[in-house]
């Protein structure tokens, strides 16, 4: 906000109107910034409808197949550690469009989800826009970098999800039968959802980091309490890690829980910085308290 508009705004306080016209003009340049969040998302959204057979074809459907990236390095494995369970030679199910409009439907729905990741960085850049005129100088310091540092993180999760949970939890639920003679159909709504959910699901997920930075700044974490709790972390962790890997194997789990680890340790080293930043802070003070009170 600049020194201008503060002034404006001063003069306004001094005539009585001055509350009545900031709290509008805030909701006026909110207006404005989910506008423009919004309409990047259209953009992308309808670039991808555009080009929604190739997507299908070479990122939504390519998880359902045997030769995709994860299955590959999957069977790598299984022949450097012994485990064969490991590799992944085929996928027992079929995908299917039930409704008349289903597959016009479904095209809309991918696009407005691709549109939604692909437009984050700006959208995000949008709000971030919004909220930094209100921060003191001192959080705006704390707080650089953090549309990349954001967007870094959203996208690592979604690749995560993408790459390593999604093919893991078709994996296990293309193979999961009741009986030998009956055979998986699914339906390609079905098959979106669970890809979508947990792709995105990842991309919030990776964003304990940022959790973390905000309580530690208002002083709700700090990084002795996270690390008493650590070995209580694990637990948990490993935990949602049986939960987002629907395969009973300890490699896909342990697959899922290690990336979660290091995220647990990287949230630590943020609070750690956080706190160091307030105490050099309060010594600063201190100082400026005591020259004050010598002079």
């Amino acid at each position: 906000m600049s020194l201008d508009q503060d002034f404006d705004r001063e003069q306004e306080d001094e005539d009585g109107d001055g509350k009545e016209m900031s709290f509008l003009s805030h909701l006026e340049e909110l207006r404005w910034h989910v506008i423009r969040a919004g309409a990047s998302i259209l953009v992308f959204a309808i670039l991808a409808f555009i080009y929604i057979q190739e997507i299908y074809h070479y990122v939504i459907i390519a998880p359902s197949q045997p030769d995709f990236w994860t299955y590959r390095m999957l069977c790598k494995l299984s022949e450097i550690t012994g485990y064969e369970d490991l590799c992944v030679k085929s996928l027992n199910f079929k995908l299917q469009v039930i409704g008349m409009g289903d597959a016009f439907t479904m095209s809309m729905t991918s696009s407005v989800i691709a549109g939604l990741v692909f437009a984050f960085p700006y959208a995000f850049w949008e709000i971030w826009r919004f909220i930094e005129p209100g921060l003191k100088p001192s959080e705006k310091r704390s707080a650089r970098g953090a549309v990349f540092y954001v967007t870094t993180l959203f996208f690592s999760g979604v690749l995560f999800g993408y790459y390593v949970v999604s093919p893991l939890a078709i994996n296990f639920l293309a193979n999961y039968t009741l009986d030998p003679t009956i055979i998986n159909e699914f339906s390609l709504a079905s098959y979106i959802s669970l890809v979508a959910t947990l792709t995105l699901a990842c991309g919030v997920a990776f964003q304990l980091p940022i959790v973390v930075f905000v309580l530690s700044k208002i002083g709700v974490l700090t990084p002795s309490f996270m690390r008493e709790y650590r070995k209580h972390s694990m637990i948990v962790i490993l935990i949602v890690a049986a939960v987002i890997t629907p395969s009973p194997d300890i490699y896909s789990q342990v697959l899922v829980a290690i990336p979660l680890f290091l995220l647990y340790e990287l949230s630590i080293m943020v609070s750690a910085k956080v706190e160091r930043e307030k105490l050099a802070e309060e010594k600063r003070l201190a100082k400026l308290g005591g020259t004050t009170t010598e002079d």
